[in-house]
């Protein structure tokens, strides 16, 4: 199974030119939340669970495979209710179909370990908030990226949909995932709709995700190329790896600034798909970016 970036957004405001022996490593996300658990605290007492965590976050920042798989592998013998440990044989899986299996058992794991119904009510609206659902939602995440891949995607669609109900806020940038695969999915009344609930987000997703969705909707017009001109002002750079000028590189950038070519390339590598599913909308494109260098 490839591996591939994560869906999130890694937005960096790092400055370059700077020495790096001097420079302090950030630590792992299985590293910070330990450190978190530790100062804010969880559940109270050193339950099996909170053994297994330490023990599923050690397996996060492990340096080889085989580290990774039998820390997992520990912290299930001591809990079973450990989410993330799944999460980490999910990621060491070869195959969709084993990765998707470990990723379900992942999602059962994590709801048991918030309470079941009572965890989601009390929890529901402001997930990420609690380090305790971490888990659940990095599972669920995995599990809802396996099911898109593997073709059974509407069941990935509501996993992605479910997650936004649980934490609106949207901290793992589930909603830039959702908007790319529901304009693949040509279920554009939805696409919209998710516009419309993170109307205040100015990423290359959003600006480009209206302006193809407004030629969807009403062609070549002056509303859309509009749209289309707001979009290419934010993120110049889109253009040129939707039209195969640049080509997408097959290790996606780590990090990526707002408007700037990371985010081009991220953004193509997800999207270009819709844009060429889009009867015309190449063509398009194409004509505007033409334009736009014609009055320049």
């Amino acid at each position: 199974m490839k591996k591939k970036k994560s869906a999130a957004k890694k937005r960096s405001s790092a400055k370059t030119g700077q020495d790096s022996s001097n420079i302090i490593p950030f630590p792992g996300k299985g590293e910070l939340e330990g450190m978190m658990s530790g100062l804010f605290g969880g559940r109270s007492g050193r339950e099996p669970l909170d053994m297994a965590q330490d023990v599923a976050y050690d397996a996060m920042g492990a340096p080889s495979s085989k580290k990774r798989i039998a820390l997992a592998q520990k912290a299930l013998s001591i809990s079973p209710d450990c989410a993330d440990a799944y999460v980490v044989l999910a990621q060491e899986a070869h195959y969709l179909q084993e990765a998707a299996e470990l990723y379900r058992k992942g999602v059962e794991a994590g709801g048991r370990a918030i309470g079941g119904k009572k965890g989601f009510k009390a929890y529901g609206g402001h997930f990420w908030l609690h380090l305790e659902t971490r888990p659940y939602m990095r599972a669920s995440a995995g599990l809802a990226d396996c099911l898109w891949l593997t073709g059974q995607k509407d069941e990935a669609l509501l996993h992605y949909k479910d997650m936004l109900r649980l934490n609106p806020n949207d901290n793992q940038g589930i909603r830039y995932i959702l908007v790319s695969r529901l304009l693949s999915a040509m279920r554009d009344a939805e696409a919209a709709e998710l516009l419309r609930e993170y109307e205040d987000d100015a990423s290359a997703e959003w600006v480009y995700a209206q302006a193809l969705l407004s030629f969807r909707k009403n062609g070549d017009c002056d509303e859309s190329r509009n749209a289309l001109g707001e979009a290419m002002k934010y993120n110049k750079h889109a253009p040129e790896y939707l039209l195969g000028i640049k080509k997408i590189p097959r290790s996606l950038p780590d990090y990526i600034g707002f408007g700037d070519e990371n985010e081009a390339i991220a953004y193509a590598e997800a999207n270009i798909g819709a844009w060429r599913a889009t009867s015309g909308a190449i063509e398009w494109l194409a004509a505007m970016v033409k334009r736009d260098r014609k009055d320049k």
